[in-house]
């Protein structure tokens, strides 16, 4: 271990943030680890996981807890559920680490956090978990619900939506999609790089490099430290990049000199994929709510060498009287409930409500009705969230095209043919993690009226 460095009190913090809901798991990770990029790599992989894993089987790991303890999970404090949940997860997954050295760090943890008193009830709780953990009684497959909540830790009233809209095969390869470790996927820059030498290069340093299914610029990368020490997305050859992403910019297909809007950009993959579809010519106009966010925007461009890209604070609700009808494509990619990207982003499904499903899609609808008339007579707006919702996804797709001026596009001559179907060829597409290769997105392309 890096010497004055407690790897499980760096999770203990990002989970206690987490917990807290200040900010998600994955931000609160990446900047823990930019932060001590000097930890050997083993122990930032172990943070990682540690983190991760506690998150992605939060419920598991209550259900377990609670079976144990006097006190149940939603009663403890914070500190101490949060030592607990990452001890049983050590305990359940990670073979490799001996269930005394488990307990004994979990005790450690909470006296240096101040709990004193409670480092007893710690070291009881976990030590009766590690010797009964394989006589653990978990919901039983006739209790659908239950079963698959406590399994893949969904809560279970998005079980219980998923279940009537896919039935139980589909939503169990959705759920358990989730729970499966996968690599990181990157766009190419291809206007500095072929995906080939990329490829190569990548290769090179000893980080593993796969080609994805749809599209031939897109790869997955593992195997690698820190991304940020990679000379390769230093020089911005590549950005990362869902393939669900990308395809909503090979939606959107602007051609050569077109004027361009993505209205809610950051971090600005979008915007930059549709940049280089320009080749230099043309404009992208990238926009969002917050100075943050417009940040994150204006390092990337910079990092990747985008000369054609306009970035700016405003708020997607508030019509600009300057940009109506200017746009010759205006990409809407909007605030959702982010269920698509729960498997790397597992803090989302324990945050999401049916209220806030709700809200969200009045947002949507919201926002669709100010950005359209950006659009001109003849153009193109595509709408994209990155959730499994049909509140969402296809019932918006459906108000807007009775609300406004637009009809629907078939998707067919932007997509491969093994993602065309009937609900392509009518204008959308809704990609389920576990039945695609990707993140769970909605795409759907409308064109306006001249």
């Amino acid at each position: 271990m890096t010497k004055g460095i407690d790897s499980r009190e760096l999770a203990l913090g990002i989970l206690t943030e987490v917990d807290r809901q200040e900010e998600y798991s994955h931000v609160v990770l990446r900047n823990v680890l930019e932060k001590y990029q000097y930890l050997e790599k083993q122990e930032r992989a172990f943070v990682t996981r540690l983190v991760q894993g506690t998150l992605e089987q939060r419920i598991l790991l209550d259900y377990i807890i609670d079976q144990f303890s006097s006190v149940k999970g939603n009663k403890m404090k914070p500190v101490i559920r949060s030592i607990l949940r990452m001890s049983v997860y050590q305990l359940k997954f990670m073979d490799g680490v001996p269930d005394a050295a488990v307990c004994n760090e979990a005790v450690k943890l909470a006296q240096k956090k101040g709990f004193q008193s409670l480092k007893g009830f710690v070291n009881g709780v976990l030590r009766n978990i590690a010797r009964n953990l394989p006589a653990v009684s978990y919901p039983g497959e006739e209790e659908e619900t239950a079963f698959l909540s406590v399994r893949y830790s969904m809560p279970e009233w998005i079980v219980e939506q998923w279940l009537a809209l896919y039935g139980r095969e589909t939503t169990e390869k959705i759920l358990r999609a989730f729970l499966e470790k996968r690599p990181l996927s990157v766009r190419v820059n291809l206007e500095k790089i072929t995906p080939g030498e990329l490829k190569e290069r990548l290769e090179a340093r000893g980080i593993t490099v796969r080609e994805t299914p749809y599209l031939p610029y897109a790869l997955e990368l593992s195997g690698y430290d820190y991304l940020g020490a990679v000379p390769e997305f230093a020089d911005g050859l590549f950005q990362v990049q869902d393939v669900s992403s990308m395809l909503a910019v090979e939606a959107a297909a602007p051609k050569e000199g077109a004027a361009c809007m993505d209205v809610c950009a950051a971090p600005g993959g979008k915007s930059l994929h549709l940049a280089e579809k320009l080749h230099g010519t043309g404009r992208v106009k990238a926009r969002d709510l917050t100075e943050y966010k417009a940040e994150l925007i204006r390092e990337n461009v910079k990092r990747l060498g985008a000369g054609n890209i306009e970035i700016s604070v405003w708020d997607a609700r508030i019509p600009r009287e300057e940009d109506l009808g200017t746009a010759d494509v205006v990409l809407a990619d909007l605030p959702c409930s982010g269920l698509g990207v729960a498997g790397r982003k597992p803090d989302l499904k324990y945050r999401i409500t049916r209220k806030q499903q709700e809200e969200l899609s009045a947002l949507q609808r919201e926002i669709l009705g100010v950005v359209q008339s950006y659009v001109k007579p003849g153009g193109i707006l595509v709408y994209s969230t990155c959730t499994v919702n049909p509140g969402e996804n296809e019932d918006n797709a459906e108000w807007f095209l009775r609300e406004f001026p637009f009809v629907a596009v078939s998707l067919n001559d932007c997509l491969c043919r093994e993602l065309q179907s009937g609900t392509t060829e009518a204008g959308y597409l809704q990609l389920l993690p576990g039945i695609h290769a990707c993140d769970g997105f909605f795409i759907a392309k409308f064109r306006k009226k001249s």
